[in-house]
């Protein structure tokens, strides 16, 4: 998969996306990641990329020639073209069935917003779908597009190691996940639960379903409401 983001600060995405399984990703060629600096698409001298919004309002608002002139350039840098995606707060919100979707397709350019957000038109023409990371606003969208781009590259086969690990994980068949337990068995009058030592792998597997119904049920009700 190629990934390519649209920001204003590409440095911001130099050491989160270095680490653990993205580093690993990225070395083994399962994911590809390229940052493009909007402001080289300004085309004053002072390389202005927002300007004050229509009507007036609070706050600048990036300029729709300069956004469309970094996509077009970043579009044309790969033979396949991205599925253009905006990270902003008043997209869907991101969640597993999202992610796995997005984790099927060759190519994803991210457009990371600032301030006020970006000109209605490059959102209309020029995006394909806006994505939320959550109910709440950030400076900017560089740290949406990193958690967009970790959970999706999760998804990758190979990207874990172990392919059944994805399955087990938090929010598959919209559960949660089971407690996890390792040694020592005791420690400090804290007891691991007996089943998990019984070496009895049907009653094992039986916990486990109780617990991810019963943590949903306590933690995230909505889970269970939305899958009927």
């Amino acid at each position: 998969m190629r990934v390519d983001v649209l920001t204003l600060f590409p440095e911001a995405f130099t050491g989160p996306l270095d680490v653990s399984i993205i580093k690993r990703a990225r070395e083994s060629g399962l994911i590809d990641l390229f940052f493009h600096d909007i402001r080289e698409h300004a085309s004053d001298r002072h390389r202005t990329v927002d300007d004050q919004p229509f009507g007036g309002g609070h706050g600048m608002v990036m300029k729709v020639d300069v956004l469309d002139a970094a996509l077009q350039a970043t579009q044309s840098a790969a033979e396949q073209p991205g599925y253009v995606i905006y990270l902003s707060p008043q997209g869907e919100l991101l969640n597993d069935a999202l992610v796995r979707e997005l984790a099927v397709l060759p190519r994803l350019v991210l457009v990371a917003g600032r301030y006020e957000g970006v000109d209605e038109r490059f959102a209309e023409h020029c995006v394909d779908r806006e994505i939320s990371v959550g109910d709440y606003v950030l400076t900017g969208g560089e740290l949406p597009a990193m958690v967009l781009i970790e959970a999706v590259a999760r998804q990758l086969p190979g990207a874990l190691g172990d392919a059944s690990s994805p399955l087990e994980e938090s929010f598959v068949d919209g559960l949660l996940e089971y407690p996890q337990y390792t040694r020592p068995a005791e420690y400090r009058g804290w007891s691991v639960p007996e089943v998990l030592l019984s070496g009895n792998h049907a009653e094992i597997e039986k916990w486990k379903q109780l617990q991810r119904l019963s943590r949903t049920r306590q933690r995230r009700p909505d889970l269970l409401e939305e899958g009927g």
